[in-house]
């Protein structure tokens, strides 16, 4: 009969027990962290690294680092307070504009309309956000075209400056000029440029969304 190391005692043996399941709780976490990131990861890989459509790069320009959501506050439709925060969870296309809202402007709100209800049953997946960085008065004219129900546009007040320090101009240009894309995670990840065209912009959404069931 072997003899047993007399420095291990059932204590020790007990420790051993806890620190296995300690390791095992966290290698667990992780794994689930992991799967649960796994949707996002992999549609950036495969679209940025991979690029599915036979090699051509994407339409929008990549900001990077990625800007995380701010702790700002909006201002929505019913003039309700909610952080910016909340709208995670969705795709977003974001534009800013003054309240007046030009033809540039309006030229925006129905770009992202029109690519959102372009993506079919995915459209539910997408977001489109005007960020509104004053207290003006909208043209209800404005309001019953994109903003209701099936163009889903999102009317939302912030702060100009807050604005300013989340969305990064183009070179040479205005954020106002650029429409935005957000994904669910919070994160800004693209850029388009001024006077986009709105069929790239559609097959940048599309890829995305094919490769990504989050959202």
């Amino acid at each position: 009969m072997p003899q047993q190391d007399p420095s291990v005692t059932p204590e020790s043996r007990g420790d051993a027990r806890i620190d296995a399941r300690t390791r095992r709780g966290r290698l667990q976490m992780l794994m689930l962290l992991l799967v649960c990131a796994s949707p996002v990861l992999f549609s950036y890989f495969t679209y940025y690294v991979i690029k599915p459509s036979g090699g051509s790069t994407n339409y929008g320009a990549l900001i990077d680092p990625q800007r995380p959501m701010p702790a700002a506050q909006l201002i929505d439709e019913r003039a309700q307070p909610q952080p910016l925060t909340a709208m995670r969870g969705k795709w977003l296309m974001l534009m800013t504009d003054a309240s007046a809202c030009d033809e540039a402007c309006a030229r925006k709100l129905f770009t992202m309309r029109q690519i959102r209800a372009g993506q079919g049953e995915d459209r539910e997946r997408i977001v489109p956000i005007w960020l509104i960085p004053d207290q003006g008065r909208v043209d209800e004219r404005l309001s019953n075209a994109y903003n209701e129900p099936y163009a889903g546009v999102r009317f939302m007040r912030m702060d100009r400056a807050a604005i300013a320090q989340w969305l990064p101009a183009q070179d040479g240009g205005r954020i106002e000029d650029t429409i935005f894309l957000v994904d669910p995670m919070g994160n800004l990840m693209m850029r388009w440029p001024k006077d986009p065209d709105p069929k790239k912009m559609s097959g940048d959404l599309k890829k995305l969304l094919k490769y990504s069931r989050i959202g």
